[in-house]
């Protein structure tokens, strides 16, 4: 997926590559600790990542078996974070949820608002989902400001939801349904048509 942004940015969410290797490696170094407050992490396990080559097979797989949509987050070419639709369910449910993580220098030009919305629209008008859930931490300031600019209606707080950075956490829920992107919709077209609008 491609869109160019207002500034002139190119933004692409695409698959992780062998070749990404030194440079994802770098990029999760460098913000280890930007990021440890807010990633998830298993009780019953110490470490905190797979490393880079079995991480990769496991996100591949699970897009094979229809479970995930893997992508990094690049824009002009550099890798700046990586997006996903993760625990995506079929059958009745059709739904999944979306989590990002964004080096930390290319945070405050909307880098992320834009990616989820690539996202969203990707879920939902293409891959043939009902459902997408974003879940927020409360005390996540620049996560909550995504959802806000992209307009997402909230539908309460779910105690205990994930385990986060070593504890159980509580997280607000918000929710986009595919009749939210069509006429009628609160963003008909799709969430990237709605941040085009908004920005010209």
């Amino acid at each position: 997926m491609r869109h160019e942004l207002p500034d002139g940015r190119r933004l692409t969410l695409r698959g992780l590559t062998r070749g990404d290797r030194a440079e994802w490696e770098d990029l999760r170094q460098r913000n280890a600790a930007w990021l440890r407050p807010w990633e998830s992490t298993a009780p019953e396990d110490r470490s905190r990542s797979l490393p880079f080559h079995p991480m990769r097979r496991v996100l591949d797989r699970g897009a094979r078996d229809g479970l995930l949509l893997p992508f990094v987050i690049d824009v002009d070419g550099r890798i700046v974070g990586q997006m996903q639709l993760f625990d995506v369910l079929w059958g009745a449910r059709r739904s999944g949820w979306a989590g990002y993580w964004l080096d930390r220098g290319a945070t405050g030009r909307g880098t992320a608002t834009w990616a989820l919305a690539a996202l969203v629209d990707h879920a939902l008008l293409e891959v043939g989902l009902h459902r997408v859930e974003v879940a927020v931490r409360p005390e996540n300031t620049a996560s909550l400001a995504v959802v806000a600019r992209l307009g997402l209606p909230e539908e309460g707080l779910q105690r205990g939801l994930m385990h986060v950075d070593g504890r159980w956490a509580d997280h607000r829920s918000f929710a986009v349904l595919l009749g939210d992107l069509r006429p009628g919709g609160y963003a008909p077209g799709g969430l990237v048509a709605r941040l085009h609008g908004r920005a010209g």
